[in-house]
Order: C-alpha cells, then sequence, then structure tokens
C-alpha cells in the first residue's frame, strides 16, 4: 500500500458539481476514473472515462496522468 495516498488532498462533489466540471473543461484536460466493474462499465459511462475497477486501484496507479484532475466515480 501506498501510504502517501493518504496524505493527497480530496474533495467530493455531488453529481451536479460533476456535470458542471465536466461541461466547463476539455475532456484533454480532465481524467475521468471509473472504479466499477466492468459490466457496470459495460451498461454505460462516462464518455472518455477509463476502467480500473477498484479492487485493481492500487496496482494501476501508474496509469493515472499525475499532471491532470481526476474525477473517479
Amino acid at each position: 500500500m501506498r501510504w502517501k495516498q493518504f496524505f493527497t488532498p480530496a474533495k467530493s462533489i455531488n453529481s451536479t458539481e460533476a456535470k458542471q466540471l465536466l461541461q466547463n473543461h476539455e475532456l484533454t484536460d480532465i481524467q475521468i476514473l471509473d472504479v466499477r466493474q466492468d459490466a457496470e462499465y459495460q451498461a454505460g459511462h462516462i464518455a472518455g472515462a477509463v476502467l480500473i475497477p477498484l479492487p485493481r486501484l492500487s496496482d494501476s496507479f501508474d496509469l493515472l496522468a499525475k499532471d491532470k484532475p481526476l474525477l473517479v466515480y
């Protein structure tokens, strides 16, 4: 486990705020992370979202851009 991850600031937002965030930014300026299971992702997801199911997230941090805001759902 990477203990430093617990000291990284994070802000929770509601669905209305998330929608506004996506409307006010280009998809290339934000990284969208879907942490649900594959079947849930296939049933529907936010355009441009990257799927990394929550159980695999700690092994996949290197796949995430460190220079972009991250929207996780």
